[in-house]
């Protein structure tokens, strides 16, 4: 089966209300986060599909943008309900996607490609929120040097 991203994004926004549409960790944010993905893979051999899925749900089921604990778990189950009905994925790599979303915000690092690959693409978008990336919080290599370049540019300014 075939993933139509742009009818599951179409869902997964219709979802959310007013406020959760122009929150900092809203639909902007999981744009950025999949575009972060995107490059990212070309560099770490990461599943390009977890990677896009993850960027839709990692903060899809976000209550606030503050201190939300269990959201990430929250987004791993919305992406338990839809699977088979919106999308598809093996076992294997719908297991990727349910760690990758549901440690995002409580684990630092992963060795496996696809989640360090999540991860790093989120936080690669932390200033958003006025934070630089830091790149000791990198799971991959190439994640690592793209983090040092904001870093040393920050320090610059």
């Amino acid at each position: 089966m075939e993933i139509n991203f742009d009818r599951l994004w179409k869902e997964v926004i219709s979802t959310q209300n007013e406020e959760r549409l122009e929150s900092v960790d809203g639909p902007s944010h999981w744009r950025q986060v999949e575009k972060n993905g995107l490059y990212l893979v070309e560099k770490t051999g990461a599943n390009v599909i977890v990677v896009r899925l993850f960027s839709i749900f990692h903060d899809s089921r976000r209550i606030n943008d503050y201190t939300d604990p269990g959201h990430g778990e929250r987004g791993a189950g919305y992406a338990r309900q839809l699977r088979r009905h919106l999308f598809d994925l093996n076992d294997e790599d719908f297991a990727l996607l349910e760690y990758a979303c549901t440690w995002h915000a409580d684990q630092d690092h992963h060795d496996d490609p696809t989640i360090g690959t999540c991860w790093d693409a989120d936080r690669l978008d932390l200033g958003r929120v006025g934070i630089t990336p830091d790149p000791a919080l990198m799971s991959t290599t190439f994640g690592r040097e793209l983090a040092s370049e904001f870093f040393h540019s920050e320090q610059e300014d």
